[in-house]
């Protein structure tokens, strides 16, 4: 998958889940202490979970876009430039084996003469982060982020090589796709995604209706396996992935599913299919599943889903 969108710790959480056979909310929690996955500001200027080893070469797609818009709404909040060269220093300085809450850096750039009002914390937090000097991990409160330092700073790799990477990567995830729906999904310009596809070179082979692939797949044939039903959280990649979403959510489901304001809600998907949305809630400590599925036979057929999200929620 590459990266899988995480301003909310929970839904990236529930999105594994849906891709995997047993797994535990402790080994990803595990995995996210002990460094192995992160959590920056990457794809589409969007916070996404990703592996330690994938964040350096990732940063330099957004990271410069991103410095320039933080810097602009620093100044705008009234943190001069000083300021920030503070800010970033605080940042730095946090404890190499620990993270601190958003709270406590508040508090710390507050002490250091550093503005905090308005949305000065979060473009500081940016900023280091899309310098590669701090990313966010998860805290012991359900969905919250900590700030982690990195020492050294991340360095981004050679761009044009990168690029390439990331259609290779995102093919395996996602394709068959477009040069579009590359760029929507990463929030580069359609003149990269198509250089990042062309570099591929003899690794891609076209498919109908516009569509390529990595030849590796397409040499293996056979059928594609059945999807099973799915439950997939609210900003699952499977909207996320492509340009247009029309294939997998039916016209009478749409503005349920995006209901504007940019929300995509959690879905039930059948085949491969959006057939509902549901919630996930607390009652007495325990969890709920609440489906809003129409069709009975539908409802049945997620029932296996629905044990497993209970299952991985406690």
């Amino acid at each position: 998958m590459v990266a899988v969108q995480a301003q909310d710790w929970r839904s990236a959480r529930l999105a594994l889940r849906a891709r995997s056979d047993g797994l535990t909310t402790d080994a990803l929690d595990a995995a996210a202490a002990d460094g192995s996955l992160v959590v920056s500001w990457l794809l589409r200027g969007t916070l996404h979970l990703v592996r330690a080893e994938d964040h350096g070469w990732l940063l330099g797609f957004t990271a410069r876009a991103g410095m320039v818009q933080s810097r602009r709404r620093l100044a705008e909040e009234g943190v001069t430039e000083p300021q920030v060269d503070t800010a970033l220093r605080v940042i730095t300085s946090g404890p190499a084996d620990g993270a601190r809450s958003r709270q406590e850096l508040t508090d710390q750039l507050a002490a250091a003469g550093v503005p905090v009002a308005g949305q000065a914390v979060y473009h500081c937090l940016r900023l280091a982060a899309l310098h590669g000097r701090a990313v966010l991990v998860p805290g012991a409160e359900a969905g919250s982020l900590l700030v982690r330092a990195i020492y050294p700073p991340a360095a981004p790799t050679d761009r044009d090589a990168a690029v390439v990477e990331l259609a290779r990567r995102y093919l395996r995830g996602h394709g068959p796709a477009t040069a579009a729906d590359l760029a929507a999904w990463s929030g580069l310009p359609l003149r990269d995604a198509r250089a990042g596809l062309r570099g591929l070179g003899a690794a891609l082979v076209e498919c109908a209706d516009g569509l390529v692939d990595l030849a590796c797949r397409d040499a293996a044939g056979g059928d594609v396996p059945g999807v099973p039903p799915r439950l997939l959280p609210p900003f699952d990649p499977f909207l996320l992935g492509w340009a247009d979403r029309s294939f997998a959510v039916p016209e009478h489901l749409r503005s349920r599913v995006h209901p504007g304001g940019g929300m995509l809600r959690a879905i039930a998907t059948v085949d491969g299919a959006v057939v509902g949305t549901w919630t996930l809630r607390r009652r007495d400590g325990r969890p709920e599943v609440a489906l809003d599925v129409a069709e009975p036979a539908h409802v049945a057929a997620l029932a296996l889903d629905v044990a497993d999200v209970l299952r991985f929620s406690g």
